[in-house]
């Protein structure tokens, strides 16, 4: 087991164990289309999402990931449009893990990609996931096969939760 000290904008001495091989033993209902990764060089969040980060994860997620330290800015998502909520947003409604993962969905996986296992958050995490699959449906509904400029919100919404919508 490996030991992560974070220390960023959003948590101070935050600790967390990795428990399994980076990008190894998902739960057998999370089966993500895209990497932390390649999320981050796809663009998504605006370039915004943690660019404070750099030291918790593999220097190599950064080497090509469309980021902007300044502020949010749409261009830089794959599909150009802001498909984003505020993060108020997100804890007013409750989908926040403060304790864990202040910044939300993605920190969570990046972490779970990175190894790190919390049962309880992870299900839930995966299910709020699973739920996106509303989204998947549509699209196919409304879209012609592989017609990226349909529904661009949806299809950067959907790159947001780790689906890629491009092979759809």
């Amino acid at each position: 087991m490996k030991k992560i000290i974070v220390n960023d904008l959003m948590q101070k001495n935050y600790e967390y164990e990795v428990t399994v091989p980076i990008g190894k033993k998902f739960d057998k209902d999370f089966k993500p289309e895209l990497t932390p990764k390649e999320m981050l060089e796809l663009g998504c969040f605006g370039g915004k999402y943690m660019t404070d980060c750099k030291k918790e994860f593999p220097k190599d997620w950064f080497t090509n990931a469309k980021l902007c330290h300044e502020k949010h800015d749409a261009k830089l998502n794959y599909f150009g449009v802001n498909a984003s909520q505020p993060l108020f947003v997100w804890r007013e409604k409750g989908w926040i893990n403060e304790e864990h993962d202040p910044r939300g969905w993605f920190q969570w996986y990046c972490r779970y990609y990175m190894g790190r296992r919390l049962p309880e958050e992870d299900h839930r995490q995966i299910m709020r996931w699973k739920n996106m699959r509303r989204h998947i449906a549509q699209i196919r509904k409304n879209c012609r096969a592989h017609d990226i400029y349909c529904r661009p919100k949806q299809r950067q919404s959907l790159l947001h939760w780790a689906y890629d919508s491009r092979k759809m």
